[in-house]
């Protein structure tokens, strides 16, 4: 059964910014997660999420398995990306 993903308004936001053809590279690496969501992606150190490579950009990632879905919390370059976090 697939993972749903939902993307975070703050995400959805970051990944409007960034160019067309980084954006779709972006929203195509997160899709093929909804087969096998722990594909390519690392768990953070001391935190619950996870973070998924696309060149020089990182995707910030919840995934829920109990819910059968993977929250984009936050995208944005990789110098960037974890101070928020």
């Amino acid at each position: 059964m697939p993972f749903k993903i939902i993307w975070s308004e703050r995400a959805a936001r970051e990944l409007k910014k960034l160019e067309r053809p980084t954006a779709k590279r972006i929203y195509d690496s997160v899709s093929k997660l909804q087969l096998d969501p722990y594909h390519n992606i690392l768990r953070l150190t001391n935190s619950r999420f996870y973070r998924l490579r696309v060149g020089d950009h990182r995707v910030i990632l919840d995934i829920q398995n109990d819910q059968l879905r993977i929250l984009v919390l936050e995208v944005g370059h990789r110098k960037n990306i974890y101070e928020g976090s």
